[in-house]
């Protein structure tokens, strides 16, 4: 399917003046994702730190922590989708909103290992349980002809909690990170009873006629072309990872790193509704995917050319950043689009899971790469090869028509 603007909003309104368009559900999701982002953010950069500086745990329990939580939250992801499908999308939401009120909570507290480990395994699984009905929610109710203007707007304020987050964070933690999990948990109280009063109740999303978890899961997991975009998909995860990882790494310094989170929620913010505009106006939904990836390919050449320095990696995260903007919105419309309305929240969950693997399979061949060559343009270029090599499969599959099903 083609996606045209179709939006009553111009497109160049404001992110504030464009929300006010959408029903009050759709605003409602909108904050909801700034609100998890910014308590997600404002405590988890400083985590670590707590864990090793504060509580004194060597290296290899503070990476037992953090694992737990990463594994809990991929590994469930299928899982959390499967239960919104049956069970709705408002009850899984309000769940995981509140299961995370309750694993920050016990973070403020926790002094043992186990304590840490389940507090941690907590707020992982909270995120499976509402990241793919979040989706599937915002996607049922911005409607087929707005979905990929909502998921723009969703994008934005995800870039704003990444940004707001981590600046109110450090304010607390200099204070104690004690305070930054309780206003972190409090956050995410009061999101719960928001949501609770608030978010609409949707049937569950599953059709009638297949009935059973078998044959949820079956329908969703012989998707075979669902199965080769998430895999196609999977490459921009794991450069988009890098902001997280090889970037860092190569600045040597807080303030470059910091400077690289800031440039990309600046431009995120800047500019998601007039790319998403611009792109809705002149290129077609494959089009904008294989343009996304391509250019997030792009964006390594610049530090391949310019090396460590600041100027280099910073429009590499510019360009990373502007990618994304092309992409997110058409991804998520994707698969929607792929699931022909059966199971949205199961797909949404599986393609989670698919990518999260992905970026720890890429993050170990980027850092053994790093390893072996150092910071020659090699690893620089492999990556590109990776957006490169991820956008000429999607290229494929467009050609051959089977995105265009909706």
């Amino acid at each position: 399917m083609t996606t045209t603007a179709s939006a009553p909003a111009k497109a160049g309104g404001g992110i504030w003046r464009q929300t006010r368009t959408f029903d009050p559900a759709v605003r409602l999701l909108f904050l909801n994702q700034l609100t998890i982002n910014l308590g997600f953010y404002m405590l988890m950069p400083y985590l670590a730190a707590h864990l090793a500086d504060g509580l004194g745990m060597a290296a290899w329990a503070v990476g037992l922590v953090l694992g737990a939580r990463n594994l809990s939250q991929q590994g469930m992801f299928l899982v959390g989708g499967a239960l919104a499908d049956r069970l709705g999308f408002k009850p899984l939401i309000v769940a995981g909103c509140a299961l995370r009120t309750v694993g920050f909570g016990a973070l403020a507290f926790a002094q043992s290992l186990p304590m840490l480990i389940a507090a941690s395994l907590a707020t992982g699984l909270a995120g499976a349980l509402f990241n793919p009905a979040v989706r599937a929610c915002l996607a049922a109710e911005a409607g087929e002809e707005r979905r990929v203007e909502a998921f723009a707007l969703f994008n934005a304020y995800y870039q704003a909690g990444i940004l707001l987050g981590p600046l109110v964070g450090v304010a607390l933690t200099g204070v104690s990170f004690r305070l930054t999990c309780v206003v972190a948990a409090a956050l995410f109280a009061g999101l719960t009873l928001v949501q609770l009063r608030h978010l609409p109740v949707r049937a569950a999303a599953g059709p009638s006629e297949e009935k059973g978890a078998r044959g949820q899961f079956r329908t969703v997991l012989s998707h075979r072309t669902f199965w080769l975009f998430s895999l196609a998909m999977t490459g921009s995860y794991v450069l988009s990872f890098q902001v997280y990882l090889a970037l860092p790494l190569a600045a040597g310094g807080t303030g470059v790193t910091t400077a690289l989170f800031v440039v990309s929620a600046l431009v995120a913010l800047a500019g998601q509704l007039r790319i998403t505009a611009w792109t809705r106006r002149r290129l077609s939904r494959e089009r904008c995917l294989v343009l996304g990836l391509a250019l997030m390919g792009v964006a390594f050449l610049v530090p391949a050319a310019l090396g460590r320095g600041p100027v280099g990696l910073l429009l590499c995260a510019a360009v990373l950043a502007v990618a994304n903007a092309v992409l997110y919105p058409y991804e998520m419309d994707t698969v929607v689009a792929l699931s022909r309305g059966r199971w949205v929240a199961t797909h949404y969950g599986l393609y989670n899971t698919v990518c999260g693997i992905g970026i720890t399979l890429g993050n170990l061949g980027t850092g053994a790469l790093l390893d072996v060559t150092g910071w020659s343009a090699a690893p620089w270029l492999a990556l590109c090869a990776v957006g490169l090599g991820c956008a000429a499969a999607m290229a494929l599959l467009a050609r051959g028509g089977r995105l265009a099903a909706d």
